[in-house]
């Protein structure tokens, strides 16, 4: 497996708080206490981590029944052990997408396997904890998954189970309806390990949290991967003192974040999640939908009023009502975006987060309720990223003479430049010739007229412009003519963007994991985690 890096400055839409801190810029020491290099801190993160033993017990237990109910490896069972003895953790997570979901889910899991071996290389016991996010309620983020059919364009697949609106996903339950779904997609994946997996996780009667853990569970069991369904009810009466924290100490945590909102806004940063003075870090359930919680103050009571839902039909209660209920049902909780990392550290002994741009972002915020509720702040490493080159994607690449990187410009931009590397040799001489002799021409005149009357000097060079300006438009529409006339040119820019910048994102958000999988094995798994360097911080494109 060949590799090369690319970095993410060249890639379209990464945005300057990511490159920033990749480069952990001074501008970002603010928002993140810890560089984005993993060895660089590691020692000192662990000596000074601190974990509850009794927390640690109920947790491990937790997992422990999770993970065997999904068909856990001996190794996942054997890192459950080591958690429970006092092992660290380092933990990714992801929405629970259909059929696995894009290949970068697979990229986080793998790093944080390499971040683990990394850790007992210095001397520290850590094992790799998967967060499925399975309390979100935006369905139509993850009930597809796109692959690649024989031409080489993606389908994408899109199972119609469902439950109430805004329902969380852990609600929503597969029916017949899927059999027939995993038969289109075991065709595009073909007879192979992977198309098995999937069978045998996404069947009848699973939730697209429990089959996304059986199907993980398959994948990632010999790396010892434990799996968390967030959803748990045991598990959110653990997290409940985080719950009632968000509810006490509202106040504390609006000023907080809108500090922290205005000091990244200062630095030329954005906000990935817009705070407001009514902003609560919760969800709760209402009406069989998990529902924003708002608070509203009382100008005669500061304890405040918060709301569930919105009018008409919201329900409010005192901040004394909102405690009780947390406390006698926590499970109809759950933390918002910002919450989220800071529950997950209080269930886990977290020494880092891995994850991408996004999650980079949410972190900038999401440090402030960290350090108001915790008291520290747990470092975010960047997950591995890359777009892999299959065999034939090489090929169309080397006939054209472009790299990767050419198809990141979109699909138009795509069809013009193999458009013009494949215009008639003689034509692509007769153009150069044309420009040529412009230039010579126009020189050698605007010589002789600077010594006539210097001031006709720039409206020679404005004429010069407006010969090159016509004979870029005629190539143009000599380009467009080759590819109204070859078709194989037209079909191969698709085919190159779809199998590398699909929909003007990179491959890894737009193409299922499980494609990757069945066509290059189990065995891909393992060569893409010999090729990862977690010191590299740059995209890498593989070629398989």
């Amino acid at each position: 497996m060949k590799s090369q890096c690319l970095p993410f400055a060249q890639i379209p839409h990464s945005t300057h708080l990511f490159t920033d801190f990749l480069s952990y810029s001074p501008k970002v020491h603010p928002f993140y206490p810890h560089s984005p290099h993993f060895t660089e801190w590691l020692k000192e993160e662990a000596s000074a981590l601190q974990y509850d033993s009794a927390r640690r017990e109920r947790v491990s237990a937790i997992l422990e029944r999770q993970n065997k109910s999904w068909g856990a490896s001996p190794q996942t069972f054997a890192n459950i052990a080591r958690l429970r003895g006092g092992a660290a953790a380092v933990v990714t997570g992801q929405q629970v997408g259909l059929f696995g979901g894009p290949m970068f889910a697979i990229y986080k899991a793998l790093t944080a396997v390499k971040l683990c071996e990394q850790a007992a290389s210095a001397g520290i016991d850590a094992v790799p904890v998967f967060w499925l996010a399975t309390y979100d309620h935006d369905l139509a983020e993850v009930n597809h998954v796109s692959m690649p059919g024989p031409d080489g364009l993606l389908r994408t697949l899109t199972t119609s189970s469902h439950g109430i609106a805004g329902a969380p996903v852990s609600e929503v339950r597969l029916g017949e309806e899927i059999l027939p779904l995993i038969e289109e997609a075991a065709g595009l994946l073909g007879d192979s390990e992977a198309a098995q997996f999937l069978r045998e996780s996404y069947r009848p009667g699973e939730t697209l949290g429990s089959a996304f853990s059986r199907f993980y569970a398959r994948l990632f069991g010999p790396w010892g991967v434990i799996l968390l369904d967030a959803s748990d009810a045991e598990l959110h009466r653990v997290a409940a003192p985080l719950y009632r924290a968000a509810i006490e100490r509202a106040e504390d945590l609006e000023t907080a974040l809108l500090a922290r909102g205005e000091a990244l806004e200062s630095a030329g940063y954005f906000q990935q999640v817009k705070v407001t003075a009514s902003s609560v870090l919760l969800f709760a359930m209402h009406n069989g939908a998990r529902t924003a919680i708002h608070r509203r103050v009382n100008r005669s009571d500061q304890a405040g009023e918060f709301t569930i839902g919105s009018e008409p039909g919201a329900e409010r209660l005192s901040s004394a009502e909102m405690l009780d209920r947390i406390d006698k049902t926590p499970e109809n909780f759950s933390p918002n975006v910002l919450l989220r990392p800071v529950v997950q550290d209080y269930l886990l002994p977290t020494l880092a987060y891995t994850g991408g741009a996004a999650e980079t972002a949410y972190f900038a915020q999401a440090g402030a309720v960290y350090e108001t509720i915790l008291g520290r702040v747990t470092p975010i490493v960047p997950r591995f990223s890359a777009t892999l080159v299959e065999p034939k994607v090489q090929r169309w690449l080397r006939q054209y003479g472009i790299t990767v990187l050419d198809t990141f410009h979109g699909l138009e931009a795509l069809r013009h430049t193999l458009a013009a590397r494949t215009l008639p040799a003689d034509l692509q001489a007769a153009f150069d010739r044309a420009n040529k002799s412009v230039e010579e021409s126009f020189s050698g005149l605007q010589e002789a007229l600077s010594k006539l009357d210097p001031t006709l000097v720039e409206a020679s060079q404005t004429g010069a412009s407006k010969v090159h300006y016509q004979l870029d438009r005629l190539r143009e529409r000599a380009m467009a003519a080759e590819l109204r006339r070859s078709e194989v040119v037209s079909r191969h820019a698709e085919g190159l963007s779809q199998a590398l910048y699909p929909a003007n994102a990179l491959q890894e958000r737009g193409v299922a994991g499980a494609y990757f999988v069945a066509r290059h094995g189990t065995e891909l798994l393992k060569n893409i985690y010999d090729a990862m360097s977690i010191d590299c911080l740059d995209h890498q494109i593989l070629e398989l």
